[in-house]
């Protein structure tokens, strides 16, 4: 969709043209923004200019995403066996073309902050840190299952920017699995469960049926019914998102039983 209300557009150039005058919003992707009218919008501030690069390796084996590398890309950096499964498993829930995931960035779909935001989904289940250059020239990092606040909200003040999300080394090398569900075959997800195997747990990442991402850490050893009892605890604790793509009581069983799936798949995985 044409913006109609934008008369202006500039490449950030460097660190300094990231401050944004009224009515300026940065441009990555772009997938999202053209997506729908924004009235409000009358500038763009190209983020692509930067030169980020779309991965980097990282000591003891993490990986470094640029906060405008493609889906597409993403896809191609040098995942362990494991991780790179998920990575393509996370991405094919977008359902997006193959024209879009070449544009549409994982900074972008963490930043919007939607509860099946996919990137969201890989970058939370894999313990990453979004990495967020602040306004006075520094930057902070804080988990990636922190940064997504609730629908559509995230952890950015005035002035910020996400810059990059790091992948530890030991989530990446860890045994995982995945589980989605839908009302439709290629509709939204509407739960999506992401999990990998630590020495002493089996870690949850609960995302889609919630408003914001959900982690939980538990013994390998833990039966089914108890895996379904803690989600449905930890789900009704942030509330279950309710929306065309689910009913919250639907999502809430889907979940449960999804989680199930996952802990047992990796139960007797090693890590």
């Amino acid at each position: 969709m044409d913006l109609a209300w934008v008369r202006s557009h500039r490449d950030a150039g460097g660190r300094a043209g990231l401050a944004l005058a009224p009515g300026e919003v940065l441009l990555a992707g772009g997938t999202w923004l053209f997506s729908e009218p924004q009235p409000d919008v009358t500038g763009l501030v190209d983020l692509t200019t930067l030169g980020w690069e779309p991965w980097e390796t990282l000591p003891g084996g993490g990986l470094r995403l640029g906060a405008t590398c493609s889906i597409q890309q993403a896809q191609q950096a040098p995942w362990p066996s494991s991780a790179g499964t998920l990575a393509r498993q996370c991405a094919d829930a977008l359902l997006m073309s193959g024209k879009v995931q070449s544009a549409a960035t994982v900074g972008g779909n963490v930043c919007l902050g939607l509860p099946a935001g996919a990137m969201i989904s890989l970058t939370a289940g894999l313990a990453g840190d979004v990495v967020v250059w602040t306004p006075d020239g520094g930057e902070r990092r804080e988990p990636v299952a922190a940064f997504v606040r609730g629908a559509g909200t995230v952890h950015l003040r005035p002035g910020e920017v996400l810059r990059a999300i790091e992948l530890p080394g030991a989530a990446l090398r860890a045994p995982t699995a995945f589980r989605r569900t839908a009302l439709t075959t290629h509709g939204r997800s509407s739960a999506l469960v992401t999990g990998r195997r630590e020495p002493a747990a089996v870690v949850l990442t609960v995302t889609a049926s919630v408003p914001r991402p959900v982690v939980l850490a538990l013994p390998p050893g833990m039966p089914g019914p108890d895996v379904r009892r803690a989600v449905a605890r930890a789900g009704t604790a942030v509330g279950w998102y309710d929306d065309p793509h689910g009913a919250p009581d639907w999502r809430a069983a889907q979940t449960g039983l999804l989680a199930a799936e996952v802990h047992a798949e990796l139960a007797g995985a090693t890590a």
